[in-house]
């Protein structure tokens, strides 16, 4: 039996030797269905549609914000359905709340929720709600987001091809820092200055990926774009991996070209985290055809979107390689974000 993670998601291993093989009945409508890497699946529909499913963990976090709070909750997973080039349409929400949630805090909670559901025109359909005894995670449930398109739309990350070129959307760790900011505003202020706690703070509502995931693709009947996933847990350099892995190909990226502002460093720093492994949300990787490079950062940039090129897939025996300062290693599966040992001991230690 593999090893079980300490805190956040699984790794490859536990979910091919534990997860994998026992997923319930084999039915033949299920296209696309769980696989280590891949943000969604994907079963095939009567009359020529396919619908796509993504579920994530719900957050409630009131160090945080009951609208931040929200506003995770609903575009973690929006981010993960951007990865198909098509917006989600529905939701389904399950809410195993902290006993000492008031009926004021979910209520709020909630508008929110419905507001920035309502401005992707996502439709909430149903779900569940109540308190758990004993309930103290910041993780406060999960949820579902559905879409339904012709078939064969829906792009996946277990579609990016050998020549492939990597594209990088926005930078580095903008969830992971933005939350330590918010969360310790006091101790980044003094440690970091009052100019990167700012700055930190104004990434927050920059983590949804919605807009770059529909502004990469393109409607042609030969699609430029092959491959997408959003940077979550195990950041830039861990979704890559996943990327790679779930193609079956390997992957050169230079580091040097990955994208990392003066405030995640410094804020990083701080908390002793490195931004290319920490949570990233509000980045995607886009694997294009080489001869469409060019035209997808374009599109990108029309849009506001920085987009940076980071490297290409290979074949998989080739492994993947990250290449910095004229030396080159192979990456392995980067392990437990550093981001929640960071959060954990700042609380521990008392900073605000």
């Amino acid at each position: 039996m593999s090893s079980f993670t300490g805190s956040g998601k699984i790794q490859d291993a536990f979910f091919r030797n534990t997860i994998y093989p026992f997923c319930g009945a084999d039915r033949q409508e299920v296209t696309a269905g769980p696989q280590y890497g891949v943000d969604v699946a994907v079963i095939n529909l009567p009359n020529g549609m396919d619908m796509a499913l993504t579920s994530d963990p719900l957050s409630l976090i009131l160090r945080l914000g009951l609208r931040e709070s929200a506003w995770l909750s609903v575009h973690l997973m929006a981010n993960d359905m951007a990865t198909t080039g098509v917006a989600p349409m529905y939701a389904q929400l399950v809410f195993n709340l902290p006993e000492q949630t008031t009926g004021l805090q979910f209520e709020e909670y909630w508008q929110h929720i419905h507001r920035f559901c309502s401005d992707i025109k996502v439709a909430i359909t149903g779900g569940h709600t109540g308190k758990a005894e004993g309930q103290q995670s910041t993780m406060a449930g999960g949820g579902t987001m559905i879409a339904i398109a012709p078939a064969n739309t829906f792009l996946l990350s277990s579609q990016a091809q050998p020549g492939d070129v990597i594209i990088i959307t926005e930078e580095a760790a903008l969830l992971a820092t933005s939350i330590l900011a918010l969360s310790f505003p006091e101790t980044v202020k003094n440690k970091c200055g009052h100019e990167h706690y700012q700055a930190a703070c104004g990434l927050f509502y920059k983590t949804s990926s919605l807009q770059a995931g529909l502004a990469a693709v393109d409607s042609g009947p030969d699609k430029q774009v092959t491959a997408m996933h959003d940077v979550t847990e195990g950041g830039l350099l861990g979704a890559l991996y996943e990327l790679a892995t779930a193609a079956g190909c390997g992957a050169v990226i230079e580091v040097n070209q990955l994208p990392v502002g003066e405030t995640q460093q410094a804020i990083c720093d701080l908390f002793h985290i490195n931004p290319l492994f920490c949570v990233g949300a509000g980045s995607m990787i886009i694997t294009v055809r080489p001869d469409a490079s060019r035209q997808v950062v374009q599109r990108l940039q029309e849009k506001g979107i920085r987009a940076t090129v980071a490297g290409s897939i290979t074949e998989k025996e080739k492994g993947i390689i990250i290449r910095q300062d004229g030396r080159q290693t192979k990456l392995l599966h980067p392990g437990a974000d550093p981001y929640w040992a960071a959060f954990f001991t700042a609380l521990k230690d008392g900073w605000q």
